[in-house]
């Protein structure tokens, strides 16, 4: 508690902290509902422009945009049927028959009250565990286990927003492979350079993102030409009574539990929280149910679970330095711009900024209840801005700021180049955010492994002595394996459905 209330305190007593606290809010808000342009749009945007901010405020700035980002889309879900973000695509599902049927405020108002107790739990569950599986860490983990645990989030990676299992495969491997771009860390032996001087210090981590996420999300937008002007709807916002939102009280607790657990599990997050708990909702909603027809219990399994990974999402990442998803992931990357690493030592080192960031996540939670109506009425004025000066502004502020940290055009071609590529790679089913979850486990795996080597006298079979590190690695290896079956059956299956069919006709 007392912890808490210095983090508060540090986050309330700085003027500069403050604004960048609710700059965060709103920009999460906001770039979370608009479709496509959501808040990995955002954080990548201001990537480069967090160096010559303080340490804590720049951490700060990320853990907020993540918290308010993830409810933001569910607004455009319920009045439009169409998802600021994959995190509130379940919500749609029975949001949006909702506001059909003319109940658009109580929607909104179950999606914003759930959203808020969702996260609060969240980050209460976080501020009681983080510290101690961070103190269980530095006892239990060393390079062989984080070993270990690269491989289970790589494993989990692969279906993170692929068409398939293959393209998941294929997406993590290529992030890996652009990851070992550059100088061999243990003997210095260039890698992949192909005799490009400029290639031996790797890619750089910024201007990638940026091209992945923000660019290559605009060159989509622009291709789709999505437009959400036209008729503006009435919309206000209704918080569910005491009464319906006790006998929602199952639902809520159940979706905490699954979205806490699955946003701890590095490359799982809000995105399979959210439609783990819908499914769940669904399974246990019995007969008359209307799920998918209107059903409030659908909106508030999704909103709760999606907001309650958030806070989990956090523990790796402190307690560990392993991201759990796109945006944890550019949080290590603001960790490493400032030279810090997160780790077990961070609770030691910058018990500070943790707590503040604490605070600051249990804030932004709490502020959702009051800002949600606010947010309702902005968005809709918002989304009626025409893309063709939405995208190219967006586009600017990416170039300057690819430009701007190390003041090299290499770093703008790198941008544009990965923001093609990602085009393609979206295009054709295969995830971004696996790429860069390859290319931030690849490098934190090499080096991790590199250093079991060096402990185990190069020899691999030995990592199989520690417990935690074959539990691990078993773990990762089996997930594989039974994904590589399922893809395998539904192959024949669809085989089969296709020889029956031609058959048939």
């Amino acid at each position: 508690m007392e912890n808490f209330l210095g983090g508060s305190a540090a986050l309330f007593s700085d003027p500069v902290a403050l604004t960048i606290f609710f700059g965060g809010l709103l920009g999460g808000l906001l770039f979370g509902a608009i479709p496509g342009i959501n808040m990995l749009t955002l954080g990548a945007v201001i990537l480069p422009f967090t160096v010559s901010m303080d340490p804590t405020n720049a951490i700060m700035l990320y853990s907020v945009i993540y918290t308010s980002g993830v409810f933001g889309g569910a607004i455009t879900a319920i009045l439009f049927n169409i998802p600021g973000s994959p995190e509130n695509a379940p919500t749609a599902l029975d949001g949006y028959p909702m506001t059909q049927q003319g109940l658009a405020a109580k929607a909104i108002g179950a999606a914003v009250l759930c959203s808020s107790a969702g996260g609060l739990c969240s980050v209460l569950l976080m501020m009681a565990a983080t510290p101690a599986i961070a103190g269980w860490a530095i006892s239990a983990f060393g390079p062989p286990e984080i070993f270990g645990l690269v491989c289970l989030g790589l494993a989990m990676s692969a279906s993170v927003g692929a068409r398939d299992l293959w393209h998941g495969l294929l997406s993590v491997t290529l992030g890996m492979l652009i990851a070992s771009i550059g100088t061999d860390p243990a003997d210095g032996v260039p890698r992949f350079a192909f005799g490009f001087q400029f290639l031996l210090a790797g890619i750089s981590f910024i201007p990638l993102v940026l091209g992945l996420f923000a660019v290559s999300e605009i060159f989509n937008q622009a291709e789709e030409r999505i437009n959400l002007g036209g008729e503006r709807p009435k919309v206000s916002m209704e918080l569910p009574s005491l009464l319906e939102f006790w006998r929602m009280k199952v639902t809520v607790i159940r979706s905490v539990i699954i979205g806490f657990f699955a946003g701890i599990l590095p490359g799982i997050g809000a995105v399979l929280a959210a439609f783990l708990s819908y499914n769940e909702a669904v399974r246990w909603g019995g007969k008359n149910s209307r799920f998918g027809k209107g059903e409030l219990k659908g909106v508030v399994a999704s909103e709760t679970a999606n907001n309650a990974a958030t806070g989990a999402a956090m523990i790796p990442l402190l307690a560990l330095g392993l991201p759990g998803g796109a945006l944890t992931a550019m949080m290590l990357a603001v960790f490493q711009l400032h030279g810090m690493e997160p780790g077990p030592l961070v609770f030691i080192t910058s018990s500070d900024l943790v707590w503040t960031v604490f605070a600051a996540m249990f804030f932004a939670n709490l502020l959702i209840l009051a800002l949600g109506y606010f947010q309702t009425k902005v968005v809709v004025h918002v989304l009626r801005i025409p893309f063709p000066l939405l995208g190219p502004g967006i586009l600017l502020v990416a170039t300057v700021g690819a430009y701007a940290l190390r003041h090299l055009s290499l770093d703008v071609w790198v941008m544009f180049i990965a923001g093609a590529a990602g085009f393609l790679l979206r295009r054709s089913g295969y995830s971004v955010a696996g790429v860069i979850l390859g290319v931030i486990l690849g490098g934190i795996g090499e080096s991790s492994f590199t250093k079991s080597m060096q402990m185990l006298d190069y020899n691999p079979l030995l990592l199989f002595t520690r417990p935690i590190t074959a539990l691990l690695v078993g773990v990762a290896l089996l997930t594989i394996g039974l994904r590589l079956v399922e893809a395998v059956r539904s192959s024949r299956r669809h085989r089969v459905a296709l020889a029956n069919g031609s058959q048939s006709d």
